[in-house]
């Protein structure tokens, strides 16, 4: 790998909320390149054309080059991603994004990029997908923990406040061991390594927040992080 890898894994919002997008300009700034090479991967919304159309829509009006790579249509060389400054994954359902990915040796692709530079980011199933597991809605029903790619540590839950049964879910996942130790992200909260080390948190919300959520004698422990909140332009 190179000396630093960066992934930024981001808990809920972004681009599908145009109005405030200071979590996208963080993820360019972090490529180090006055107008980087960005590829949105959209496959867990089986490439929904109105979710493409949002990330052109969003990063057409920041300092990029914006591109993006299909996987349920022709799908073109998968080099395209080895010529990018920072790679954006998109949310839904991730258990069937992975499936698609590996049948397509896409984590192959993703390391080769991560190795040479470029920033990998993604949103609630694009952001999970990176750690040894994540806590997901991929199938009907109750939420379900999911083994994950396992490039960073522990495990994530995304969506932490906006959605009622998310809190409870990843305690009791995480009190049965079915899941590791469980970096819980609210909406707007983007959590940013560097190799496997957590480096900081950022928000693009005043009031959001992330939390460690570990197993003790005592019994689940929660505990606030730290994070900056980044104002607008």
């Amino acid at each position: 790998m190179s000396a630093w890898p960066q992934i930024i894994a981001i808990g809920g919002g972004g681009f599908a909320q145009p109005e405030n997008p200071i979590i996208e300009r963080y993820i360019l700034a972090q490529t180090r390149k006055r107008n980087p090479k960005i590829c949105f991967v959209p496959t867990a919304s089986g490439d929904a054309p109105t979710y493409v159309a949002k990330f052109y829509a969003a990063f057409s009006k920041l300092a990029c080059h914006p591109s993006h790579l299909p996987l349920f249509e022709r799908t073109p060389n998968l080099d395209l991603l080895l010529h990018q400054d920072a790679i954006y994954v998109g949310g839904g359902n991730t258990k069937s994004m992975l499936a698609v990915w590996r049948e397509w040796q896409l984590p192959k692709y993703l390391r080769r990029a991560l190795r040479s530079g470029a920033v990998l980011a993604g949103i609630s199933a694009g952001a999970i997908c990176w750690f040894e597991a994540g806590i997901t809605d991929s199938w009907a029903g109750p939420l379900m923990p999911l083994p994950c790619l396992g490039w960073l540590p522990h495990a994530c839950c995304p969506h932490y406040d906006v959605e009622k049964d998310r809190r409870p879910a990843t305690h009791d996942f995480v009190a049965r061991g079915l899941v590791p130790e469980t970096l819980a992200l609210e909406d707007g909260v983007a959590a940013h390594f560097m190799g496997r080390k957590l480096l900081r948190f950022v928000s693009s919300r005043q009031s959001a927040k992330a939390y460690r959520v570990r197993k003790s004698r005592e019994g689940i422990v929660e505990t606030p992080l730290t994070v900056k909140h980044l104002h607008g332009r």
